[in-house]
């Protein structure tokens, strides 16, 4: 069963910058779907990103701030997070789906903050 691992994320100041990072522990073939999503304690699960064949959707929050990518030689998604608010503090999941199942990353936390 693949796993996705997730890193980068920690404490950073308003305005500031974090990668972070989703490893896939094997290839997952026929991608459907590769996303970002993010989750304060008491709220439900937010969408960050999405990536469906060429299209990228991101929220509207996050628009021009953060930027999915896709390393394939590494089986790695990164999301690039710039400009960043304190409102952006959330625990960050990766997500990956074909036609046979859904994977999630453990999630890292993110938190913005002076």
């Amino acid at each position: 069963q693949v796993q996705l691992v997730e890193s980068g994320g920690g404490l950073v100041q308003p305005g500031g910058s974090l990668r972070l990072s989703c490893a896939a522990s094997g290839n997952i073939f026929e991608i459907l779907v590769m996303a970002w999503f993010r989750q304060v304690p008491g709220k439900q699960r937010e969408l960050v990103v999405r990536v469906r064949g060429d299209t990228t959707n991101y929220a509207d929050s996050v628009k021009g701030r953060f930027t999915i990518s896709r390393d394939n030689a590494k089986n790695t998604v990164y999301l690039h997070m710039n400009s960043l608010k304190p409102e952006d503090t959330a625990v960050y999941y990766c997500y990956i789906s074909n036609s046979r199942t859904d994977y999630w990353g453990q999630g890292t936390q993110v938190t913005v903050s002076s």
